[in-house]
């Protein structure tokens, strides 16, 4: 009798009632009613964890020298803290305005951001995931220029006017002091000073304000009286201010490439003039001009001479060349090249006192795509090995693969070679920004991460525990002959530029054994070696792929089953090639000048040395085909328990044993479907000769539109689906996907061709007859098709490398709308069942000592006479998922996944509780369904705008994780489990970190008996309500932050944070106060209406007898 499940009913209702999911469950199939699921929807949240990478675009920086935590601003608005290695933070404004300015409270857990819109917000650090606890936004006046004194509540705001407006930080509320532009220079002076670039006090007296007007004009403003003390004046525009810390001296820095330094008690003229990169004429003229100072700072040291440190202000001469760090230390001068133009830079000081001696240890500089930190205590100025994944972008991300629960031995084994690539020369001190603590929680289980790049380059990341840290770096590039110059290149390459960039990555972790694919059809397989060779000949093995008929007419038929058709007893008769050392020169050319049977790259010739790490095992190269050049690979697989690659385009597949070196497999897409072919194919157009440029990614321009770096997209079956409008490249923020058929011919192109979109090697059981599972591969096309394709392996490794592997085509399995993802297989319980592997082995051992590999296979499922299948087959397409038992090959669930979109990635992911699967549309939209029900889990529309860079880069892994590229320099990773977003707080490290401040420095006895130290100020007398006043309520709008009052009151304890709370308790008592006087008003007017009452009373008895009354 058939076994009732009330679960499954109530899943099929909910999914009925969705309309988006239909069970064709088979009546007689018994076993698939009592397979318990385990998976939930409280199982899935989804949820950001951690941004890796270098910020991109950044705009401004800053440092707190106590916390030793360095901020760094972006133009998109965006928030990075760094402390020490693993400990960062990533947090946005909402408004996406780049952040001009960035001031540390020092010490307090706080910090203060201008932006470029005119609002500046105060962030709480003192929590993991900082958070805004006030802005304000400055309505009729343009922010330029910040400054927060040190230990101070009061924030100078300069304006683009030449004003100056007062902040108190702990309300984020104006003081009416407000020091106007026409009041800080001269009366006499006609013209605007310009916008306010600098605001600095003395350090020796608080009460002195230093105001740089862009103009040149200077003005030292006493903030007691109102006035200005002195002023000075420059004929070059002001860029930057630096003060000595005695407070006698400034320097300015100017456009025409001179540094001014001024006594403040001589404004006439400045004390010294100097242009540190001018030619000095012999007849004692002024030098010529030079590029802009940009910034200049002034830092002392107690036991020598001062240092002096600018960028900018080079020859206009020197066209061409990087930017440049100066050094000034004494007598010498020393001039830092830097790979990218200079953003900011810092000057790390032991001292966070401006008054004191600085004594400046390091500088760090902000470029444009990297941060350099330099050591100024060592001789040559060396920089400091860099402790944070800042070098994901070294050369554009172009593929990305995510591995996680991986075996334990991987991450030691990539490090013990990554280790020996490190560079050498860095300083030998301990990296300075060292603040924060990691978090206490951790994961369970090791995850890796993949990177491909334009230039050929491979980096494997160990990204447990919500860190990163590079293990390996691996260049493929190196087994081919590069050429010296443009006039070198090869006609037969089929890209303009970036001719080695990676565009599939396919690894197998349990056997270490790597396969890659590149844009210029070549797939090079690797193996993990500890020691180190030197090939002489690299194995080559060129394969001519078959293109006969390719265009094709598909019979709108997507979503029904097709029959699985077996072709026994037959196998194909594979067109191999014998391994060759270089490209065969025969038959290049044929008698019309076509180009035929060449690669599109040269292999190298000479002998190649391969460090220990992975090494070249095979190269496989597809050759150009009657003067046609070879499609781009779109689809890739190793497997190291049968010893085969396979990988397919738009021409059709092709299998290669990378042990006996040769080709076993070479159809087109017609061959597989034998006769039950459902498509009706027209002959093929001609293809272009070349192929426009194969850059995979963005670049790390953001003027580039992504259509001009994304001519060759990694897959067809992503980029088929793309509108890539090429008359809209100025629109290239918005690249989002738009599913269009006819939106460019290249378009209508990619629809009609298909193309082999996915594989998996599996064992399987083909025929109901059979009892055991044979080694296959199923492929997946572009169009919907699933296809089957059985190998005979030979079982023992002697015979193995004796014996051809037998082919035998099976023919479709099943059809769904839309292109193949993904297939996996699971067994009777529904559990996923791993591939099939070979465990790693040292390949250059000697034969002696050579461990016999040991080959992984899945238990052979065992079927019964009620119940003959045993297996399930999962398959994911752009459109839908189907769930088929094994061998009957019965469609017993399906479900589509979604109408008006399509997916982009699909991936069949092992849960701690339960098997699902994991897919990203190509609407933003992230979804969980589990096996082998499909029942869904989870459904967020998490990305609402998805660009070429995501589309390429997204990818699921186990346990939860995915992560993707979300600029050109950033991976962003998150997680779809409930489980790892409640234990995400503790995972995250602490920013702020309890640290007593360094005590001040010692006036000494004289200077304190005549009164030389530095002078204090009662800035709250001067700027507080009382004696300034109030500020105009329609200057600025104070906006409370998120947490509002009630983030007020948690946030914890500090100067900041203590004033805070004590004005909060005042405010309060204030309010009651307020009450309380009302109250008291109320019935001082009740009791004046009562005396009144009674005295009109009065009077009107008062003459009357008493029986008169």
């Amino acid at each position: 009798m058939k076994k009732f499940n009330i679960r499954k009913v109530l899943d099929g209702l909910t999914a009925a009632s969705s309309s988006s999911s239909s069970s064709n469950a088979a009546s007689g199939n018994r076993e698939n009613d009592m397979i318990q699921e385990t998976l939930q929807s409280e199982h899935f949240q989804l949820c950001k964890t951690v941004r890796h990478g270098f910020p991109y675009q950044p705009s401004s920086m800053a440092f707190d020298p106590v916390q030793k935590i360095l901020a760094i601003g972006t133009q998109s608005g965006a928030l990075r803290l760094f402390g020490q290695a693993g400990v960062e933070c990533y947090c946005q404004h909402e408004s996406g305005s780049a952040v001009i300015q960035l001031e540390f409270l020092v010490n307090e857990g706080a910090l203060v951001s201008a932006l470029a819109d005119d609002s500046i917000h105060l962030w709480n650090l003192r929590q993991k995931l900082p958070a805004i606890l006030h802005s304000l936004k400055f309505n009729r006046e343009r922010i330029t220029f910040c400054h927060l004194p040190f230990q101070s509540k009061w924030l100078y705001v300069g304006t683009e006017r030449g004003n100056i407006h007062i902040v108190n930080v702990e309300s984020f509320t104006l003081s009416g002091y407000v020091i106007m532009w026409n009041k800080a220079i001269e009366l006499s002076s006609k013209t605007h000073p310009g916008p306010v670039v600098h605001i600095s006090d003395n350090p020796m007296d608080e009460g002195k304000l230093l105001i740089g007007f862009e103009c040149g004009i200077v003005v030292l403003w006493d903030l007691k009286s109102k006035k200005a003390d002195y002023r000075y004046s420059y004929d070059e525009a002001i860029h930057s201010v630096a003060w000595h810390h005695e407070g006698k001296q400034f320097v300015c820095s100017h456009s025409d490439g001179t540094l001014t330094t001024w006594n403040i008690r001589a404004p006439a003229k400045p004390a010294q003039i100097i242009t540190p990169h001018g030619k000095q004429p012999k007849d004692g003229k002024k030098p010529e001009p030079c590029k802009p100072i940009l910034k200049v700072e002034y830092k002392t040291t107690r036991a020598g001479d001062p240092f002096m440190i600018l960028c900018g202000g080079l020859s206009y001469d020197t066209v061409g060349r990087r930017a440049c760090l100066t050094v000034m230390h004494g007598k010498s001068t020393a001039v830092l090249e830097m790979d990218y133009p200079i953003v900011d830079f810092l000057t790390l000081c032991e001292t966070p006192y401006p008054n004191d001696f600085q004594e400046p240890y390091a500088v760090v500089v902000l470029l444009e795509k990297d941060l350099v930190l330099i050591d100024l205590a060592q001789i040559g100025y060396p920089i400091f090995e860099n402790p944070y994944p800042l070098s994901i972008h070294e050369s554009p991300v172009t593929c990305c693969e995510y591995f996680a629960d991986c075996p334990a031995e991987v991450i030691p084994a990539l490090y013990s070679v990554g280790s020996r690539q490190k560079r050498q020369g860095f300083s030998k001190k301990e990296w300075p920004i060292n603040g924060g603590n990691w978090g206490q929680g951790t994961l369970s289980f090791s995850e890796i991460i993949i990177t491909g790049h334009a230039d050929g380059s491979i980096k494997f990341w160990d990204a447990s525990a919500l860190m990163l840290q590079v293990l390996y770096k691996l260049k493929t590039a190196k087994v081919f002959e590069k050429p010296r110059s443009k006039e070198e290149k090869s006609s037969t390459e089929i890209v303009d530029e970036d001719p080695f960039a990676i565009q599939i990555l396919s690894w197998c972790p349990e056997s270490r054994v790597l396969c890659v694919a590149g844009v210029s059809a070549h797939v090079i397989v690797y193996r993990f070696s500890k020691q180190e060779v030197t090939t002489e000949v690299v194995q080559l093995l060129e394969v001519r792929m078959p293109c006969e008929l390719n265009e094709v007419e598909s019979p709108e038929c997507g979503g029904e089953q097709a029959s699985a058709v077996t072709t026994p007893g037959t196998s194909s008769s594979p067109q191999t090639s014998l391994p060759q050392s270089h490209p065969s020169t025969s038959s290049n050319n044929s008698s019309d000048g076509l180009r035929d049977n060449v690669p599109c790259l040269k292999v190298r010739s000479s002998p190649l040395k391969q460090s220990a790490g992975y090494q070249v095992e095979l190269l496989i190269q597809l050759v150009w085909v009657s003067g046609e050049p070879p499609q781009q690979i779109t689809s890739l697989a190793v497997n190291s328990a049968y010893g085969l690659v396979a990988f397919g385009s738009g021409d059709g597949l092709a299998v290669v044993d990378y042990l006996q070196k040769t080709l076993i497999v070479n159809v087109s897409t017609a061959e597989l479907y034998g006769s039950t072919d459902p498509h009706h194919r027209q002959p093929h157009s001609p293809r272009k000769t070349r192929q426009p440029s194969a850059g995979l990614c963005d670049g790390n321009d953001a003027s580039a539109a992504p259509e001009e770096k994304c001519k060759s997209p990694t897959t067809a079956k992503i980029s088929r689906k793309i509108n890539m409008i090429a008359d809209q490249k100025d629109d290239a923020r918005d690249n989002s996907f738009s599913r269009s058929r006819s939106s460019s011919v290249t378009s209508i192109d990619r629809e009609s061709r298909e193309v082999i979109s996915s594989f998996n090697f599996c064992d399987w059981l083909s025929k109901k007859s059979e009892s055991v599972a044979v080694p296959s591969l199923w492929v997946g096309t572009s169009l919907g098709s699933m296809l089957a394709i059985a190998l005979t392996v030979p079982s023992t490794p002697e015979q193995r490398m004796l014996q051809p592997v037998g082919v035998s085509f099976c023919g479709p399995v099943v059809r769904l709308k839309g292109g193949i993802l993904r297939m996996a297989q699971l067994d009777a319980s529904g559990t996923l069942l791993p591939h099939v592997y070979e465990s790693w082995y040292e390949p250059n051992a000697p034969e002696e000592e050579r461990e016999q590999p040991r080959r992984r296979r899945p238990t052979s499922p065992s079927s019964s006479q009620e119940n003959p299948d045993c297996q399930y087959a999962v398959v994911c397409s752009e459109k839908q998922a189907k769930v088929l038992a094994l061998p009957s090959q019965n469609c017993v669930y399906e479900h589509n996944i979604t109408e008006s979109s399509f997916v982009l990635r699909a991936d069949v992911v092992t849960l701690t509780s339960g098997v699902g699967i994991a897919c990203f549309c190509a609407n933003g939209h992230i979804m969980t369904l589990s096996l082998p029900s499909l029942r869904p889990l989870l459904d967020v529309n998490y990305l609402p705008l998805t660009d070429m860079r995501i589309a390429r880069t997204f990818c699921f892994s186990n346990q939860g994780q995915a992560l993707y590229l979300t600029s050109p320099t950033e991976i962003q990773r998150i997680t779809y489990i409930q489980e790892t977003c409640d234990n995400l707080q503790e995972m995250l490290g602490e920013l702020f970190t309890p640290v007593e401040t360094p005590e001040a420095p010692n006036r000494g006895f004289f200077k304190g008996l005549f009164g030389g130290g530095a002078q204090s100020l009662d800035r709250e007398d001067l700027f507080g309500e009382v004696s300034a006043g109030k500020a105009s309520r329609s200057l600025a709008q104070h906006i409370p932050g998120p947490g509002g009052m009630e983030g007020m009151k948690g946030a914890a304890s500090g100067v900041v944070g203590e004033l805070a709370r004590a004005r909060i308790a005042l405010d309060e008592r204030g309010q009651k106060l307020g009450e309380l006087e009302e109250r008291t008003a109320a019935m001082m007017a009740s009791g004046e209406s009562f005396s009144k009452h009674a005295h009109d009373i009065m009077l009107k008895y008062k003459d009357k007898k008493w029986y008169q009354l």
